[in-house]
């Protein structure tokens, strides 16, 4: 009977330090953030007479509708050995349907260009939030003035799904160089000229509610 009673002892206290096992935050900032990755997709196209070849073009701008190239997204040209200077204009076109601009830089890419084409970088990021939901960590036996372990995961996660550029999650967003005046303007005119909701005239009552 002694020994059962030595046994117990000895495990409650295991029990209890079970219980408090897991992500430990012991700030008031969650250490669940969003992480940014990368992932460069490249295609090589064939040059003609520095132009693209025929048929080319046609195949890029298929390629750019199947990886529905958008908004956050990075185009770049590859040309090391400069086959194609008018086919810059011929690639910035396609990319121009989408609505972006080329990319002054090319991400280093693991196979070297193919003499006679060139090779269009597509490069895109990613955010998300890893290891969550996270429910590690039990918070009915908490001694450490720990956080919950999934604290943060719900609006952090959020952030990095609707974040139309993950890039501005690493570096920021700039501001514009100059300011519009009249835009900025435009909605305080709209809201001086809208017409009061109390300017009409108001119905008569009449008797019985008719």
């Amino acid at each position: 009977m002694i020994t059962k009673s030595i046994l117990l002892a000895s495990l409650v206290p295991a029990l209890l330090l079970g219980g408090c096992m897991g992500t430990e935050n012991r700030g008031l900032e969650s250490i669940h953030q969003p992480v940014v990755s990368r992932s460069d997709y490249a295609l090589d196209l064939g040059v003609s007479g520095g132009a693209l070849a025929p048929g080319e073009q046609q195949r890029l701008a298929g390629w750019m509708n199947a990886m529905r190239l958008g908004y956050g997204d990075r185009v770049a040209i590859d040309d090391p050995a400069g086959e194609g200077p008018a086919a810059h204009g011929d690639v910035a076109a396609v990319v121009a349907s989408y609505g972006l601009l080329l990319s002054d830089d090319a991400p280093v890419t693991p196979a070297s260009v193919t003499p006679g084409s060139i090779r269009v970088v597509v490069s895109r990021m990613r955010a998300q939030v890893p290891h969550c939901p996270d429910w590690s960590r039990n918070a009915t036996n908490e001694f450490e003035s720990n956080t919950s372990s999934n604290f943060g995961c719900a609006i952090n996660s959020n952030l990095a799904a609707m974040i139309a550029n993950p890039a501005d999650l690493v570096r920021g967003k700039e501001g514009a160089e100059t300011t519009d005046t009249a835009a900025s303007y435009k909605a305080i005119d709209t809201y001086r000229k809208k017409a009061p909701t109390g300017a009409g005239s108001l119905a008569a009552a009449t008797p019985g509610g008719k």
